[in-house]
């Protein structure tokens, strides 16, 4: 088969080197990807996976080098081309490709009409409003005494939502999002939602518009600071499994959460194909989902494919053909982590073209893989180009030892400004 992944970062480089150990797997193209995907091999026949100069939102360009190359599929990664509607432009000239079209995709590009979905088929969620005028916004965070997550609507990199403790932290975002118009387009409606109170988990499904398959539970950490502070951001770090919920308690939210939303998709005509992540907060009154994104997580991609037993290609490929009902998924015993080391300021502004030195080094010590998101090659070198540059990601038989492993690795790499949360994994532990 020939393969060709859609993105550039962390998530892209997780799948690509998946992918890369398919048997099925002859030749595999990454548009654009990094400086890490470029230096994968498949291990069918040794060949490198090749970047191609396309962004992952230049839909014309990306088709033209799809009908001159016909790649068996196409695999997207980050939302926006998703959210632009570049499934449905492969569908429509016979191209198979993996990823829920523009209509699917609509769980993660629009939090209103997520939000509303839920409402409509009983899916927990927090009680939330939608607005696109600051009084009636104000007010309706008063109600919610100041403790609320102002988000905005539409897509913004993982950085959308502002969490807010009081009436002029509300009054602020509020502020920020409809009148200085500090997140464009994304902003100018906004969804505010209940501060929820508990603990923050990932889930993962795949789905054929049929069947889920929900993956373990992991953790994210969104804040850029140890100790959860700090602005949010792409992600700072993710394990897996994490201990928040047993099987019982997942197998409540498979009925609580899946169930009416697998109906629901089926009721409103959504053919979601793809990979469901909702976001839930374990409450005092049960489980309720923060929000959905319709991709996978970065970095939780990286912490579930170095456990997955699976071939990758025939699960994706049992999303495109409506067979997943068929399949189990297999997952390595123990445990996995991701930490991301970050440019200096980011969320904020970074410098870009640091050079990188002991990703080698890394990436020999036993159980340690490291994936590269914003990297570029310069002249024979490793440079930075991103905000998060690098996850360092280990396995190891307990969360403990993986965790331990991680940090080795991640104390071996250097470049200028690198910061890191030193943190990741020590709810669990």
């Amino acid at each position: 088969m020939k393969l060709l992944v859609i993105g550039s970062g962390g998530r892209e480089h997780a799948l690509a080197w998946k992918l890369a150990q398919s048997a099925h797997v002859t030749q595999m193209w990454c548009a654009p990807g990094n400086a890490g995907i470029a230096a994968e091999r498949l291990e069918k026949n040794q060949a490198p996976v090749q970047p191609v100069p396309i962004g992952a939102e230049d839909l014309p360009g990306l088709l033209a080098f799809a009908l001159e190359k016909k790649p068996d599929l196409t695999v997207v990664g980050p939302d926006n081309p998703l959210s632009l509607g570049l499934v449905d432009l492969f569908q429509e000239k016979g191209l198979r490709i993996w990823g829920p079209n523009r209509q699917a995709a609509r769980f993660e590009s629009s939090k209103a009409f997520s939000q509303e979905f839920m409402e409509r088929h009983g899916i927990p969620s927090a009680r939330s409003g939608l607005f696109e005028e600051t009084s009636a916004a104000k007010a309706f965070a008063a109600s919610l005494q100041g403790r609320c997550a102002v988000k905005a609507d539409g897509l913004a990199l993982g950085k959308g939502v502002l969490m807010c403790t009081s009436q002029a932290e509300a009054e602020s975002a509020v502020d920020e999002m409809l009148v200085r118009g500090s997140f464009g387009a994304a902003g100018s409606r906004i969804v505010i939602q209940e501060y929820l109170e508990g603990t923050e988990v990932s889930l993962h499904a795949l789905c054929d518009g049929q069947t889920a398959r929900l993956f373990p539970v992991s953790q994210d950490h969104k804040r850029a600071l140890e100790g959860d502070q700090g602005l949010n951001t792409g992600g700072m770090g993710a394990y897996c499994p994490a201990p928040f919920l047993n099987t019982e308690q997942l197998a409540e939210v498979e009925t609580l959460l899946m169930k009416p939303w697998l109906a629901g998709c089926q009721a409103e005509g959504i053919d979601f194909r793809g990979i469901l992540y909702p976001g839930l907060m374990l409450t005092r009154d049960g489980p309720k989902v923060l929000e959905f994104n319709a991709r996978f997580g970065d970095p939780e991609t990286q912490i579930y494919l170095t456990r997955l037993e699976n071939d990758l290609v025939e699960l994706l490929e049992a999303c495109v053909e409506g067979t997943l009902d068929r399949i189990e998924l297999k997952w390595r015993p123990g445990a996995s982590i991701c930490v991301v080391m970050a440019s200096g300021g980011y969320p904020g502004s970074y410098q870009k073209g640091c050079p990188i030195d002991g990703l080698e080094e890394a990436a020999g010590i036993d159980g340690v893989q490291v994936f590269h998101a914003g990297t570029a090659s310069v002249e024979g070198r490793v440079v930075t180009s991103g905000g998060r540059v690098l996850g360092v990601t280990a396995v190891g038989p307990d969360l403990k030892s993986a965790r331990d492993t991680a940090y080795r690795g991640v104390e071996k790499i250097r470049f200028e400004g690198a910061h890191y949360r030193r943190d990741i994994g020590a709810k669990a532990l």
